[in-house]
């Protein structure tokens, strides 16, 4: 049964270089790792792809030759990859016995509402793939609550839709007050905790202003489904991403693959591999520095 990473983000979130550096990491770490392009916006990529939508479609011939615009080309190249899902489980048999991580696009509209990305992650599923998705936002958003807020809301809306085991991450940890200062710790953001605190802000701004009673109903939107929660992430850094792959892998059910004779407890595993994010590290290490 193979196991992989579904990236998911936001156009500008790093998912391409995060696929980069978990497949060198990974790598690194003695697992058998192979990476599948399913942007077919993106052909600069740095990585070797083991399986490239590009042999399949492109947006730039899609938005020729049916005169589409960017968002509407990258939906019908999904809905093309999902009508020809035989050629993709075929591309993929050849790597069964890898670890894989699929690199999607950033339009958010995929993830949030169109059935394309579901249905092909269905199919996948299926086919006894054990996929966790994996989704990016830049933790530079977390310097404005009005944005901070539409982060937790896409971050919900992606959770709800794909249906998978998931982890949200702050890439760009080590970039985070390139726009701006926090207003609270780092914690705060993560745990994503009473965001009453974050209303005085909201209601404030000169647009949020005209909408007090709609940020409020956001906010207790968000507490009410109390899903979501984010991790950090600095891909340069060994240890940022040493934590964030046991978490992964832990979500996965990776962790549970390997069991041997003598740690047969399933439990046990899950508590060796277990991690609950520290940030005051993350802090001290990459904000309070300045």
């Amino acid at each position: 049964m193979p196991f992989g990473q579904v990236v998911v983000g936001p156009p500008g979130s790093g998912k391409t270089t995060y696929c980069w550096g978990a497949y060198q990491f990974l790598k690194a770490s003695g697992r058998k790792v192979a990476i599948v392009n399913l942007d077919p916006a993106n052909e600069s990529v740095p990585y070797e792809c083991s399986v490239n939508i590009f042999d399949l479609i492109t947006l730039d011939d899609t938005m020729s030759e049916l005169k589409l615009g960017p968002n509407g080309g990258i939906m019908y190249c999904m809905e093309y990859l999902l009508e020809n899902i035989d050629w993709l489980i075929e591309q993929l048999d050849a790597i069964k016995d890898h670890y894989i991580i699929f690199d999607f696009p950033g339009q958010v509209e995929l993830f949030t509402h169109h059935h394309g990305v579901k249905d092909l992650l269905q199919h996948l599923q299926k086919n006894d793939f054990r996929l966790v998705a994996v989704h990016l936002v830049d933790a530079h958003y977390c310097t404005d609550a009005a944005k901070y807020i539409s982060v937790l809301l896409l971050s919900l809306k992606t959770m709800i839709q794909l249906e998978l085991p998931h982890v949200n991450v702050l890439s760009k940890v080590d970039l985070i007050e390139s726009y701006g200062k926090l207003q609270f710790n780092l914690q705060y953001y993560t745990d994503v905790m009473d965001l009453s605190y974050l209303l005085d802000s909201l209601n404030e701004d000169s647009f949020g202003s005209k909408f007090k009673k709609l940020n409020a109903a956001l906010c207790e939107l968000i507490e009410d489904f109390s899903l979501v929660g984010f991790y950090t992430l600095c891909v340069e850094d060994k240890d940022s991403m040493t934590k964030l792959q046991q978490v992964i892998d832990k979500a996965g059910g990776f962790v549970f693959g390997s069991l041997t004779p003598a740690n047969e407890s399933i439990m046990l595993a899950a508590n060796q591999a277990g991690f609950l994010e520290d940030v005051s590290d993350v802090q001290e290490k990459w904000i309070d520095r300045t």
